[in-house]
C-alpha cells in the first residue's frame, strides 16, 4: 500500500496502475461503514484508492472541526489490512493553498436538509470530490446512502460537468441495535448511546406506515415526529419525506420516498434516512 500527501506524487502512483480504480473518499476515523465501501470497491475494480482528508471547507462556524476524531495510524492499518493500493492523505494547505478562489456551487437540491442549516457545507463537499476525482482520476467512486444529499449532489455534479466516473452509492451500515455507523458516534455519552437507535425505529415506523399502504407526506412525517417524541434526549432538527430526486417536500408520495431525519443528541447532530420503494420493510 503506498500512502501520499503530494497530489502530483499521487497521480504518478494512479498512472502505474493497470485497470480500473475505485475511489473510496474518506474524513479517517474509519469503521466498519467505510471498510464495507473499500470492500465494494474491491470487489468492482481491479485497484482500491481511498483519501483521509477532514475537509475545513465543509465545516461551518461552531462545528466541530477542531474535534473531529483523527486517528491516522489506525487509519492506515486497517486501509492495508484491507488491501489498499493507493492512500492520499494531502494536508489542508495544500488543498487550499494561499490564493485559492475557485470552487464548486452547487444549484437547487444544496438548498433544503443540510444545506439550509450548514450555509456553505455542500460547496465545500463539491469542491473537495472534485478536486479529488481530478487528482485520482478514478473510474468509480463509493459513497455511503447514510449521507444522501450528498451522494445525491456528487452524482448530479458528475452529470452536470461530464466528470467520467460512476457514483456507487451503498447501503447504511448499522449496529445490532440500528443506529447507522458515524465517525461521531464516539461523541456519545452512554445515556445519548443508549438513547441513539430511536433515530432507526423512527424510520421503522415510516417503513411500516408505507408497507401498511399510508402515501401522505405529513402522514408519514408524523410517524417519524412520534417515536422521536418518546426520547427526550433527542433534540429534533428536522423530519423530511421528500422525492429522492428533487428533494422537494411530498404532499402524497406517487413513486419512491426518501425519508430523512436530523437529531441532536447533545451537542452534536446525527443524520440517518431511508430510502422507500414500494412494500418497503425496514
Amino acid at each position: 500500500m503506498r500512502v501520499v500527501s503530494d497530489a502530483r506524487e499521487a497521480r504518478r502512483l494512479r498512472r502505474e496502475i493497470r485497470g480500473t480504480v475505485g475511489l473510496v473518499p474518506t474524513m479517517g476515523a474509519l469503521h466498519d461503514g467505510h471498510l464495507s465501501l473499500v470492500a465494494r470497491a474491491r470487489a468492482e475494480n481491479d485497484a482500491v484508492a481511498a483519501s483521509i482528508f477532514v475537509n475545513p471547507a465543509q465545516f461551518g462556524q461552531g462545528e466541530d472541526l477542531a474535534a473531529y476524531p483523527r486517528n491516522l495510524a489506525g487509519d492506515l492499518a486497517q486501509l492495508e489490512a484491507a488491501g489498499l493500493d493507493l492512500v492520499y492523505v494531502p494536508e489542508a494547505a495544500s488543498v487550499y493553498p494561499a490564493g485559492f478562489q475557485t470552487w464548486v456551487v452547487p444549484g437547487p437540491l444544496a438548498e433544503p436538509l443540510e444545506g439550509a442549516r450548514r450555509q456553505g457545507h455542500f460547496r465545500g463537499v463539491l469542491t473537495v470530490v472534485s478536486k479529488l476525482f481530478h487528482v485520482i482520476e478514478p473510474d468509480r467512486a463509493y459513497f455511503g446512502q447514510k449521507d444522501a444529499q450528498q451522494a445525491i449532489l456528487v452524482r448530479r455534479m458528475t452529470a452536470d460537468l461530464d466528470v467520467s466516473v460512476g457514483i456507487v452509492v451503498c447501503p447504511i451500515v448499522r449496529d445490532r441495535d440500528g443506529l447507522a455507523l458515524s465517525s461521531r458516534n464516539v461523541y456519545l455519552t452512554p445515556d445519548e448511546r443508549r438513547a441513539a437507535p430511536v433515530l432507526f425505529r423512527s424510520l421503522r415506523a415510516v417503513a411500516a406506515a408505507w408497507g401498511a399502504g399510508e402515501r401522505r407526506g405529513e402522514r408519514l412525517r408524523e410517524a417519524a415526529r412520534a417515536v422521536l417524541a418518546t426520547e427526550a434526549l433527542a433534540a429534533v432538527d428536522y423530519v423530511s419525506a421528500a422525492d429522492p430526486e428533487t428533494l422537494a417536500e411530498i404532499d402524497t408520495a406517487t413513486g419512491r420516498l426518501l425519508v430523512s431525519i436530523a437529531v441532536r443528541f447533545g451537542t452534536t447532530r446525527f443524520l440517518n434516512n431511508a430510502l422507500l420503494p414500494e412494500n418497503a420493510t425496514l
